[in-house]
């Protein structure tokens, strides 16, 4: 069953813990926390204080995308606000390497994110390191945008990658994701969907993460 990890980017900022205890009730695999700073991405999300507020509430593990300049400088932070995974763009680390290293000393997970330009061919020699690979299915800094298909391509490329190298790395998708397009990464092989907008906007979002999981 494939795994969801619903985005609070989308959530009612003004009713944040409402909406956190209902991804508590929900069957969400994750928390998904974008974090922006106005200069990786054209936009500004929340920081800190807003992830340990969700923390304190959250009975889902966090799932911290950082879509920032230098995420390095955070790690313990990030690791302070209860996070199990901690994401980065390769886009924005030199030393990628050493990146990836300080977040599992710091006792997280590892993730690694590429933007839809950015070819998977860049992930050869960091695949065995890390634990996620988190492919954008559409430019990050804004949610509700429309699905790239071309991550379908970079999807099976990453699959092969993985089964290759012998990694166990997981492969999330963020961007675009509903039931049309979350079929078919769930048989290009995705192991977990992010979706902020599809469930957020929903009539009934239980209903809804629990169709993606079933997909």
């Amino acid at each position: 069953m494939i795994q969801v990890s619903p985005s609070v980017l989308s959530a009612d900022f003004a009713n944040l813990g409402r909406d956190i205890e209902m991804l508590n009730r929900s069957e969400a695999d994750y928390i998904h926390i974008d974090v922006m700073d106005g200069v990786f991405v054209p936009n500004i999300s929340f920081g800190f204080p807003v992830m340990k507020a969700i923390s304190k509430i959250a009975a889902k593990p966090l799932d911290v995308h950082l879509m920032i300049t230098d995420p390095a400088r955070y790690v313990n932070e990030v690791k302070d606000c209860g996070s199990e995974i901690m994401t980065v763009h390769i886009e924005a680390c030199t030393h990628l390497h050493r990146v990836v290293q300080q977040i599992k000393q710091a006792g997280m997970k590892a993730g690694v994110s590429l933007n839809p330009a950015t070819p998977v061919s860049l992930l050869a020699d960091i695949i065995t390191d890390i634990d996620l690979v988190l492919l954008m299915s559409v430019n990050p800094g804004f949610g509700g945008q429309k699905f790239i298909t071309n991550t379908i391509k970079k999807l099976r490329e990453t699959r092969a990658l993985i089964e290759a190298t012998g990694s166990s790395a997981l492969i999330e998708i963020d961007g675009g994701v509903n039931l049309a397009t979350g079929a078919q990464l769930a048989e290009a092989g995705a192991d977990i969907l992010v979706a902020g907008n599809f469930v957020f906007s929903a009539d009934n979002p239980e209903d809804t993460i629990a169709s993606l999981r079933r997909l």
